[in-house]
């Protein structure tokens, strides 16, 4: 398969592919590549996320690695606040401007110049009240506020042709 790459306009509907597919059909066949149980945390985690943030733009990367759909204020990807990632055996919760968050029960982890991350064992995690802290706090400090009285949308950024394999091997 080609690199497959489309960018909608912010004040319309992001379009559906030539083969008819739009971009919430092609995201669930892109979630549908791991495991049973990964892709339901997946769902339930990007549920809760898209309850939280209506008005975010969401950015999908089906990369070499890893599975990426961002939360983003517009489509542009440097304005990201958040991305819920799927690895073949995990599920993280990406804090894209994450040096600016405070952190001060440690929970988030790497060390780069610009994201932390917390690994999601369920969706429930998300609910948890250290990790909505957290997430709040990220939300306060980005560089650029969501608008919550927009509706938000699924933008497919990125399809790379060459990808690891989404299910752990034995």
């Amino acid at each position: 398969m080609a690199e497959f790459r489309t960018k909608a306009s912010p004040t319309k509907t992001s379009p559906k592919r030539a083969d008819g597919k739009s971009p919430q059909d092609q995201l669930d066949a892109f979630i549908d590549k791991y495991a049973p149980e990964l892709a339901a945390t997946a769902r339930a985690c990007l549920k809760k996320m898209r309850t939280r943030l209506p008005g975010a733009m969401q950015l999908v990367y089906d990369n070499y690695n890893a599975l990426a759909i961002g939360f983003s204020p517009s489509d542009r990807p440097s304005e990201g606040i958040f991305s819920i990632v799927l690895f073949p055996r995990y599920v993280t919760l990406f804090f894209l401007q994450g040096t600016k968050v405070p952190d001060p029960k440690k929970l988030l982890q790497g060390s780069g110049k610009a994201v932390r991350t917390i690994r999601l064992e369920s969706a429930t995690d998300l609910d948890k009240p250290a990790v909505e802290e957290l997430i709040a706090a990220a939300l306060k400090s980005a560089k650029a506020p969501i608008n919550h009285n927009t509706r938000g949308k699924l933008i497919i950024r990125a399809v790379l042709a060459k990808q690891r394999p989404r299910r752990p091997t034995k």
